[in-house]
């Protein structure tokens, strides 16, 4: 577990449990392998029971680890199949290659929620907020989001200076239900201005929809230039 080690961004208990889930989905912790008990983790980390027990309850409602008092916590058969499906944070994956992540707002809004937004009552108030992601200096992703604001209130008030609005959401917001839909499309001229392609050039459109029980949170709308970017999963048959 010596690998296990945090990236120094957000709250310490959202630390630790990206730090566990990647080591569950990497395979560094197998299917049934166990996670470390609250006490060595809180020795490892330097952090409060309360903060451990909060990253790993956490991962238990995610379907990332099992509890059980005889067995202890074990990591979930299913999870290596969550791989492409995770909600991973863009700067995680970049900072993992070795590369430096720096983001930039390029606007945001609080509106009301137009009909079909997030399926939400037209006149919910929404946060409207797009945002470009870089790996050093090359273009890696635009965010296009909305943030319900019944679900995270505080979303309308948060700079997102040190940390960008999908972070910011999974170190603060519950979520336990996701959507993805993933597809090829000609990257549109205003996108493909951003990501420093050619308008019609193909790009990966990742869409994701949460929930908090039956309350949207957030859809983003990603987009990434077709050569920079891959979703990849492993599955074990019969898991």
């Amino acid at each position: 577990m010596n690998a296990l080690v945090l990236d120094g961004e957000g709250p310490v208990h959202g630390q630790i449990r990206r730090a566990l889930s990647s080591a569950i989905l990497t395979g560094r912790i197998p299917p049934g392998g166990r996670i470390p008990p609250e006490s060595e983790l809180m020795a490892l980390f330097g952090a409060s029971r309360m903060t451990v027990h909060r990253a790993v309850a956490a991962l238990a409602a995610e379907g990332l680890v099992r509890r059980n008092r005889r067995a202890g916590t074990v990591a979930s058969p299913e999870a290596r199949g969550r791989a492409v499906f995770e909600i991973w944070d863009i700067g995680a994956e970049i900072r993992a290659s070795g590369q430096e992540h720096r983001f930039e707002i390029l606007s945001r809004a609080v509106r009301p929620a137009d009909e079909g937004d997030m399926d939400l009552p037209a006149g919910a108030h929404l946060l409207d907020i797009v945002t470009r992601h870089l790996a050093n200096d090359t273009p890696m992703q635009v965010e296009e989001r909305l943030i319900n604001l019944d679900a995270a209130p505080d979303a309308a008030t948060e700079p997102f200076a040190a940390v960008s609005p999908g972070r910011w959401l999974l170190d603060r917001v519950p979520w336990t239900e996701a959507e993805h839909a993933i597809r090829a499309v000609a990257a549109p001229a205003r996108v493909a201005k951003l990501l420093g392609m050619k308008a019609g050039e193909a790009a990966l459109v990742v869409e994701r929809r949460t929930w908090n029980g039956p309350v949207p949170v957030t859809f983003a709308r990603l987009w990434h230039a077709g050569d920079r970017h891959r979703l990849v999963g492993r599955f074990a048959a019969g898991r």
